[in-house]
């Protein structure tokens, strides 16, 4: 070795250093995808992992709080998209991406799907406000277009039959997820729209994934919903959950119980708004009644102190004939008003035909019986998934293993003794024994 070439010699570190530093350089931001491997998550909370494919593995890390914001549980064999910068760990001289942001493989694609449909009907003025139709405030009949085995039909039925009993609403049934589910909807909506005979059409489904929701997502469905001439409501999923039939409807609720609260009044609020119209009414005609009243009393005095008494007298009985004329009218109409409000009571209040009760009733008892099976099913699994988490635990136990002849150490402020350097001659310490413990202190 010549002194030029000693010159250039590197140590470790500096090698490792600018290794790292060419990397960091060279790469920014990149996507890769592949399958979780090797995977840990230590008590700091970091991951550590590999991503892999068939020919190759790449040493992975995401730090907290980057972990901690993850919306899917991590697993051995998952297929995931992450994005992260390349970096060499300088300590161990290991090449590694380090993440910032990592999702399923799968749902990743369908969100950008999403997002890029999204836009672009958007850009068509597709979702405008200006387009959105007015719901009518007392729909006779509603169309409810979803799975007929759901628990969604469920709520809205529910909430219909609850608020405002005189409203007929009928399942329209469809898939609601999987292959040919999007068409089946779309051909549904615009049937049920040619028809003409429904006030409003209401699009739901329960909760899922973006997967689950994604015959809610078609191009050809958002494109039905806003041509549409019969008013759309969409209440797909949960809150949280936005899908592109929302965005084309006249209205997006958060639930399907919400949407059917929203479409119909409540059938007590009318009760008292019908008796304080009637309240008004009464107390309108009795103030117009005695208003009448004073002006005859008026020109009664007038005509008294202006005309001879024949003409008084008769003038007298045109006034007694007037008002006798006038209270008769008020008392016909009142009457009137009075049927028209008995009459609107009485069918609020016969809203529940008891024919149609018997059938819903005998629908939900045999309805009932599958989910207290399918419960039964699901305790019986958990109770045994319990108890081998229970005997796992038991294992690991630190009481095991004190169970065995050993004993934990405690000084006095409660921390565990683990080596002779934590406790010093002349300090006390606690033994824990299976049975008790015992109080020493150190020679």
């Amino acid at each position: 070795m010549n002194r030029d070439d000693a010159n250039h010699v590197l140590s470790p570190s500096q090698l490792n250093t600018l290794a790292r530093d060419l990397l960091e350089g060279a790469f920014g931001l990149v996507w890769v995808e592949g399958e979780l491997g090797n995977l840990s998550r230590p008590s700091s909370g970091h991951l550590y992992f590999t991503l892999k494919d068939a020919r190759a593995q790449v040493r992975c890390a995401m730090f907290k709080p980057k972990s901690s914001w993850l919306k899917f549980v991590p697993r051995e064999g998952l297929r995931v998209l992450a994005r992260g910068r390349l970096t060499l760990y300088e300590a161990r001289g290991d090449y590694q991406l380090v993440l910032d942001h990592m999702e399923e493989a799968g749902e990743g694609a369908l969100r950008r799907a999403y997002d890029e449909l999204k836009a672009r009907l958007q850009a068509e003025g597709l979702f405008d406000a200006e387009r959105k139709r007015a719901l009518p405030a007392f729909p006779s009949r509603i169309g409810v277009i979803t799975s007929a085995s759901g628990a969604a039909v469920r709520d809205v039925l529910s909430v219909l039959a609850r608020r405002f009993p005189l409203v007929d609403a009928e399942v329209l049934p469809v898939p609601v997820q999987g292959d040919g589910a999007a068409a089946q909807i779309t051909r549904m909506l615009q049937r049920a729209d040619a028809c003409g005979r429904y006030d409003v059409l209401v699009l739901a489904r329960g909760g899922g994934s973006l997967e689950d929701l994604w015959a809610f997502n078609d191009e050809a469905l958002a494109r039905a919903i806003a041509a549409s001439s019969t008013p759309v409501v969409s209440a797909i999923g949960h809150e949280t959950d936005f899908s592109l039939s929302d965005f084309a409807a006249d209205l997006r609720a958060p639930t399907p119980s919400v949407a059917a609260e929203l479409l119909v009044p409540s059938r007590d609020d009318l009760l008292r708004r019908l008796a304080a119209i009637d309240a008004r009414l009464r107390n309108l005609q009795l103030q117009r009644l005695r208003q009448a009243m004073q002006r005859a009393d008026r020109a009664a005095l007038r005509l008294h102190a202006l005309r001879p008494r024949a003409r008084l007298d008769l003038l007298h009985r045109r006034q007694a004939e007037a008002l006798r004329r006038l209270s008769a009218a008020w008392q016909r109409r009142l009457e009137r008003e009075r049927a028209r409000l008995r009459h609107a009571e009485a069918v609020l209040r016969a809203g529940h035909p008891q024919r149609r009760m018997d059938r819903l009733q005998a629908r939900l008892a045999a309805v009932a019986q599958r989910p207290q099976a399918a419960m039964a099913r699901r305790l019986a699994h958990d109770a045994l998934r319990l108890r081998g988490l229970a005997r796992s635990l038991e294992a690991v136990s630190p009481l095991a293993t004190v169970a065995r002849g050993y004993a934990i150490l405690r000084t006095e402020d409660g921390r565990v003794v683990r080596s002779v350097l934590d406790a010093a001659p002349g300090d006390r310490v606690a033994a824990r024994l299976v049975d008790g413990e015992l109080r020493l202190r150190v020679e």
